[in-house]
């Protein structure tokens, strides 16, 4: 009877266990999860495996373009919800390289660059609203056109989007950029 119940237990455990780590694929058409096995590009997937002149930050830059749209959520990763340190964490974390999950500890990582030396896949720190002494936003710069750095985030306001860096608030915001690819 021990036994039964035993092995009854185990399997009942083992059966509700679910990994996190596996997403819902929407049944949208015009939505789809991004992996780090393929990139949606102009309506084609693209395999990580084939030869392209993509580098890895062009990838990180697709993944966390998936978001854009999705509203803020405080201490979000998913197209349910997201913030600015959870989009990078996620953006960077599926291709494998692990960042802190805080925007503050992020800028400890990597190396922190001039403004002027910025390239596609750094990140921007910033220190805003009323916590100015201490970095609590991240952004992932997606282009740089005519001296104008584009990065990609999520606002409380307006959720995931794209901004440029010369935008008045942002400009005064600025904390640091740092690279770590």
């Amino acid at each position: 009877m021990k036994k039964t119940l035993l092995t009854l237990l185990l399997i009942i455990s083992f059966s509700s266990c679910k990994s996190s780590k596996h997403t819902k694929e929407r049944t949208t058409s015009s939505t789809k999860i991004i992996t780090k096995k393929n990139i949606k590009k102009n309506s084609k997937t693209v395999s990580s495996g084939t030869s392209s002149n993509k580098s890895k930050a062009d990838y990180i830059i697709d993944y966390a373009k998936q978001f854009e749209g999705i509203r803020y959520k405080w201490g979000g990763t998913t197209k349910s919800g997201m913030d600015c340190s959870g989009l990078v964490f996620e953006s960077f974390k599926s291709y494998h390289i692990l960042l802190p999950r805080i925007s503050r500890d992020m800028a400890k990582k990597g190396t922190k660059i001039q403004l002027k030396k910025a390239l596609k896949g750094d990140l921007l720190f910033f220190k805003t609203g009323n916590r100015r002494n201490s970095i609590n936003h991240v952004g992932l710069i997606v282009d740089i056109i005519d001296n104008d750095i584009n990065f990609i985030h999520a606002t409380t306001g307006k959720g995931v989007i794209i901004s440029g860096l010369n935008e008045t608030y942002w400009l005064k915001a600025f904390h640091e950029a740092r690279r770590i690819l």
